[in-house]
């Protein structure tokens, strides 16, 4: 029997934040958004993603975080849980080489 453990934890989030702007990110949108910010990914990825069947790289949850104007707590679901101590945690600068 096939394994159906989530492979992230972000795949409801980035649909949230895809489906919440005005107008919609797609999917093809935000492949091309981290295309700008260095991350090449499949056609299929954001798919993946979504369905939680790919792994993200922590490198690429920056990334999709910056490009969906979300933090990584909110994309991780973690805000609440941190409660107090989330305004310690800052999103780091865009990487760029």
């Amino acid at each position: 029997m096939k394994d159906k453990k989530p492979k992230n934890l972000i795949g409801d989030r980035v649909r949230q934040a895809r489906h919440r702007t005005r107008p919609k990110i797609t999917q093809s949108d935000l492949l091309a958004r981290l295309a700008v910010r260095g991350i090449e990914l499949e056609k299929t990825t954001i798919s993946k993603i979504e369905a939680k069947t790919r792994p993200v790289t922590d490198i690429e949850l920056v990334a999709i975080a910056d490009s969906l104007n979300v933090s990584i707590l909110w994309l991780l679901d973690l805000e609440q849980e941190l409660g107090e101590h989330h305004h310690t945690i800052r999103k780091p600068p865009n990487i760029s080489k």
